[in-house]
């Protein structure tokens, strides 16, 4: 039988190449749902592709701009509740959210409290909401399924671990990005252009900022932290510049068991649209004879605060993440419009974080509104 799938944020990177694993593998998924925030000339293709029974448009013009296509056995929701809506759907067994934003924490949410399976693409459901995303979990007995290599990677090395005193630590790998090797003065001068050339992912330019910034693995160790239920000290960031080995899991008896792949993101979508089963890729194997050598290193928290500033946010909890979270997205915002430079970044987050006192326990409502509070005084 196959799963039926809804798409959160099919125009998107992560959206497009879960399209391509369903249209790769015919046979194990269905489209149910698609939902897209305005593009809508790629989401009426992905419609003609997939023939979905609904489709979800979050921006109200852009709604009415699908409509006026004329797609016909399509359902079309549209606002800001269309997401809601579609994470909901009876026939639906997986909802993937791949949106972008805090605009992803309510259909999360949602999707959970309805007895979905959730594979989650979006960071700041967990980096801003964990605890209510994974509180859902438990009371419904819903299951999120991380789609980030990183947190697939733990995954998949925690498979047949039910004891969580089994674990020592866990290691996040990052690349390091573009500038690894810049001193603090060469960090004064990078572009927009040179910051969005990753030497080995394809991302969005808000994820490729922040993989530059090591921001990316600051929120990812915040995301660990829930999904996982570990704490600031089992949670170890290491520079790994080739991504072969996409995280690992070392336990009490001082074995470490890594999962590695190819710098391929299709190959953790495609686990979390199959999961628990595993189904064959047309990828391609790793070829481990033809790999240059496999390095670690650890960060530089002084050339690159960000992932100091996570690691603090993470510490005091409560709407610190929220903080953190917002105020990255606008300071990269700015600084890809020139506003400010990329060593402003940090900058920005910090004085925000320092302006906020932490509210503990948030409710989905308090978060939101420390969001938007913060989004506001920084624009």
């Amino acid at each position: 039988m196959k799963k039926k799938i809804a798409i959160l944020g099919s125009t998107g990177s992560i959206g497009r190449q879960a399209l391509d694993v369903v249209r790769e593998h015919a046979d194990d998924f269905q489209i149910v749902a698609l939902a897209a925030h305005r593009n809508v000339e790629l989401l009426a293709q992905h419609v003609e592709n997939f023939r979905p029974a609904y489709v979800g448009v979050v921006d109200a013009e852009s709604a009415d701009e699908f409509k006026n296509r004329g797609l016909t056995d399509v359902e079309l929701v549209s606002g800001k509740d269309s997401l809601v809506k579609l994470a909901t759907l009876p026939e639906v067994d997986l909802v993937l959210v791949a949106v972008v934003g805090i605009a992803g924490l309510e259909p999360t949410i949602a999707a959970l409290e309805a007895g979905k399976n959730v594979a989650l693409a979006n960071k700041e459901s967990l980096v801003a909401g964990g605890h209510l995303v994974m509180e859902a979990a438990r009371r419904f007995g819903s299951k999120v399924i991380p789609v980030d290599s990183e947190h697939s990677a733990i995954f998949q090395c925690l498979a047949g671990c039910d004891d969580p005193s089994r674990i020592k630590r866990i290691y996040l790998t990052a690349s390091g990005g573009p500038f690894r090797d810049y001193t603090r003065d060469e960090l004064r001068y990078v572009t927009v252009e040179d910051a969005l050339n990753h030497p080995n992912w394809r991302m969005g330019k808000k994820v490729t900022i922040d993989s530059a910034t090591l921001m990316n693995k600051g929120l990812e160790v915040i995301e660990a932290h829930w999904l996982f239920g570990l704490s600031i000290e089992q949670i170890q960031v290491v520079i790994h510049p080739q991504s072969i080995v996409h995280s690992m899991v070392e336990y009490v008896d001082g074995s470490i068991i890594a999962q590695m792949a190819r710098t391929d993101m299709r190959i953790p979508i495609q686990y979390a649209l199959s999961w628990p089963r595993r189904i064959k890729s047309g990828i391609g194997s790793l070829d481990l004879t033809a790999t240059e050598p496999l390095t670690f290193e650890m960060p530089d928290f002084d050339r690159f605060p960000c992932l100091a500033l996570a690691y603090k946010a993470l510490e005091i909890g409560g709407t610190m993440p929220v903080v953190l979270n917002a105020a990255d997205e606008v300071a990269v915002e700015k600084f890809l419009k020139g506003e400010i430079s990329f060593i402003e970044i940090p900058v920005m987050i910090e004085q925000a974080m320092k302006s906020h006192k932490a509210i503990q326990n948030p409710d989905l409502n308090t978060i939101l509104r420390v969001d938007h509070s913060v989004r506001r005084q920084l624009m």
